[in-house]
């Protein structure tokens, strides 16, 4: 498709300002896309504001000859994610996907998780997300057509220490995307999920006292965030009409199908369990199968460049 896998589409691109998001945003407009660029300029913690990067991002478009704007607006707040769909619908006359790329980390251990650690970041990575596909799904049911996707976290898929508010809104969104797609299909709008591996500011956040974290650290920064653009983008053309529901994980030059959640084992009883029964024999038909406490690096053992 030399014209350009989104020619003419209209995409806006959450936390756009900075890293995979940025490069998503100029990946999508060289593609032929008008694109949306939001970022509210907070640090990676969420505070503050700053228009500058976003704008800068829409600058880069410019300059190589696509079209862009800016927007400022807060995925968390309900009244933010309308304005920015409906911006995107005033200046370009529709909107054809939505790139939930935003996020921001709280890390604490869960024993010293505050409320305020909690709500926060499920406010942005999952009611936030939830704010902007909402918004985008009116335009979309009317004009029987929209893409998409949604960010995750392997800290959601397999778990990481110390990110309980993190990872229980990565695997909620992982059930935002599905539900989105089984309840729009009918309006031929898709839903996937990526989970994106990449050395950006929340990897700089690491802490590097520990050698295996400084080893961690050291391999992600040789996973580009611009690696993880080209399936972004691909998930918004026509081409990928059929593709919805499905999660990807991405890092480096891989791209892998996740599993998604199915039963892998099962045990029957006539008259049902006691806690006897359970004891003697149905933990131990089952034990096999457990899965051991892994974090993600435990999963994700070998360097992919």
């Amino acid at each position: 498709m030399d014209e350009g896998f989104v020619r003419d589409k209209v995409i806006l691109v959450t936390g756009a300002g900075r890293g995979i998001g940025a490069e998503i945003a100029k990946l999508a407009a060289s593609e032929g896309a008008k694109v949306v660029v939001n970022d509210l300029g907070s640090s990676v913690e969420g505070d503050g504001t700053d228009a500058t990067p976003a704008q800068q991002v829409v600058d880069d478009i410019a300059s190589n000859g696509g079209e862009a704007i800016a927007n400022g607006g807060s995925i968390a707040d309900w009244d933010d994610a309308q304005a920015m769909v409906a911006q995107a619908v005033d200046t370009f006359g529709r909107i054809d996907g939505v790139i939930n790329v935003a996020g921001i980390l709280r890390d604490r251990i869960f024993h010293k998780m505050s409320p305020e650690e909690w709500g926060a970041v499920i406010g942005v990575h999952l009611t936030g997300y939830f704010n902007v596909a909402r918004a985008a799904a009116e335009h979309f049911r009317k004009q029987s057509s929209g893409a998409m996707v949604h960010f995750t976290s392997n800290s959601g898929l397999i778990g990481n220490i110390g990110q309980a508010n993190y990872a229980a809104a990565k695997m909620g969104t992982v059930g935002l995307s599905k539900s989105i797609a089984l309840d729009m299909a009918r309006y031929r709008v898709r839903s996937n999920i990526v989970s994106p591996s990449a050395f950006t500011r929340m990897i700089e956040t690491i802490p590097t006292n520990d050698p295996n974290k400084a080893s961690h650290v050291e391999r992600q920064k040789r996973m580009l965030p611009e690696k993880i653009a080209p399936l972004c983008v691909y998930l918004m053309s026509d081409v990928a009409e059929e593709i919805s529901g499905q999660i990807f994980y991405v890092r480096a030059n891989e791209i892998m199908l996740m599993s998604q959640m199915r039963p892998i084992r099962s045990v029957h009883r006539d008259g049902g369990w006691s806690c006897q029964t359970l004891h003697e024999h149905g933990i131990p038909a089952l034990k096999a199968s457990f899965y051991d406490l892994e974090r993600s690096r435990d999963v994700f053992t070998w360097d992919p460049i």
